[in-house]
């Protein structure tokens, strides 16, 4: 029997051929199940490539610490290139290769009217100690710099003597000025502050002794 001689599909339910209406009902909807199981498979095909992108990236791509592998500032290079500047000779501390620097810059035309020169420092304890030198400052920029905490009394270090700011055990928020040492010499307001313990403190203030008695600083 040729197709087209073929005769019409049996519905089951009424147990009689199913009208033209029917068996193009029936097809529209095979057709429709088909592009649905397509689109489903075509996702499901979709969502594993872009994994499998996803994947070979995360392979790739170096991981670690940004931090670590940050190149630490040469301050002495941006000190002498800022040399003369300012009325004062800025100030560089010989440390250790177990300390590194994070930042360093002179800051000018700043709202307070108050030119200075910044180092930060990395300790070996990985704690930090900032120096801040300001030149022509008033005491209203040096108690700004301590976070207008109180005096605690003197601490001198190889000659020099340097007011004593100590916040660690203070129940306020004083952020990175935790501790606090004061000098005034020449033009300069020197300050060195941090989160370190008094041996990292003592190291970088002795560092700085010989240039703060150049200024006329010291006893």
């Amino acid at each position: 029997m040729s197709p087209r001689n073929k005769p019409p599909a049996v519905v089951a339910e009424l147990g009689r051929p199913e009208t033209p209406e029917e068996t193009a009902a029936r097809k529209a909807q095979n057709s429709a199940n088909h592009r649905n199981r397509q689109t489903i498979n075509n996702l499901v095909y979709s969502l594993l490539a872009t994994l499998a992108i996803v994947a070979v990236i995360v392979l790739i791509v170096p991981r670690g610490n940004p931090t670590a592998t940050k190149p630490a500032v040469d301050y002495t290079s941006i000190a002498q290139q800022a040399q003369g500047s300012e009325p004062d000779r800025l100030l560089v501390p010989k440390l250790p290769s177990t300390w590194s620097s994070n930042s360093a810059e002179l800051r000018t035309k700043t709202p307070d009217k108050v030119d200075s020169w910044y180092i930060g420092l990395i300790t070996p304890k990985q704690q930090y100690i900032g120096i801040t030198q300001g030149f022509s400052a008033n005491d209203s920029w040096v108690a700004d710099q301590v976070n207008k905490s109180m005096i605690k009394g003197t601490r001198q270090i190889d000659g020099v003597t340097w007011d004593v700011y100590d916040n660690r055990t203070s129940s306020s928020d004083n952020g990175n000025v935790a501790y606090a040492l004061v000098n005034r010499s020449g033009d300069s307001s020197i300050i060195v502050f941090g989160t370190a313990d008094d041996g990292e403190f003592r190291t970088v203030a002795a560092s700085l002794a010989d240039q703060i008695r150049s200024l006329g600083g010291g006893q």
